[in-house]
């Protein structure tokens, strides 16, 4: 692996990625000018449950699909099988400590709300913190949850010494979920996910069956 000064990791079932997924990656690319962006699907998320005839291959190959008309796609941004060549359940620590032992740079982990609402209670979490900065993006729009996500940074910050820091973004609200259940309800999903990835879930008869 090459070498870089600044190194964002986003992980996720991905299952399927979707354009919401594309937009916060990218904007987490660009806000925090990083010199190299790995995209990881999970094996086997530890904090989800995926479907009975789930194909983590398949979501890999998705995955790549979503982010191939990046022009620093194969350059700067790389979606990495890591996590499935590892097996077992994909822990965030597990895959920043490999980062940590074979790259030479600063990392940043990219999350959602559910994650930065729950970091504190995942796989050695002391760990992740320690290794990587926590960039957040928000996905809804609800403000109930300023007051709820400010007082888990600050524990996290007293707590663990973290370093947090809100990707600017539009709230997207647009899961992996809504837009499997779209799917199996009949629905055109094509403004949901990039126009590649649909052409996959299209030809492979992706997401049509309830399981």
């Amino acid at each position: 692996m090459e070498k870089a000064k600044k190194i964002g990791i986003y992980g996720g079932t991905f299952a399927p990625p979707h354009n919401g997924h594309v937009y916060a990656a990218l904007a987490f690319y660009d806000q925090l000018a990083l010199d190299v962006l790995y995209v990881i699907p999970s094996f086997v998320p530890p904090h989800k449950q995926v479907d009975a005839n789930d194909d983590p291959s398949i979501r890999l190959k998705m995955t790549e699909l979503a982010f191939s008309t990046h022009p620093d796609y194969g350059k700067k941004i790389f979606v990495s099988d890591i996590e499935l060549t590892r097996g077992g359940k994909s822990y965030t620590a597990h895959t920043l400590a490999y980062f940590k032992e074979h790259l030479d740079g600063e990392l940043y982990f990219l999350c959602g709300t559910d994650m930065i609402l729950s970091m504190d209670t995942w796989y050695d979490p002391a760990y992740i913190f320690r290794t990587a900065t926590i960039v957040y993006a928000r996905r809804e729009e609800e403000r109930d949850l300023d007051e709820k996500i400010r007082l888990k940074i600050d524990t996290y910050r007293q707590v663990y010494g973290a370093r947090v820091l809100s990707l600017g973004i539009k709230a997207h609200p647009l899961s992996s979920t809504d837009v499997r259940a779209r799917r199996r309800a009949g629905e055109d999903i094509r403004s949901y996910v990039p126009a590649s990835v649909w052409d996959y879930i299209q030809a492979s008869g992706l997401y049509t069956k309830e399981v």
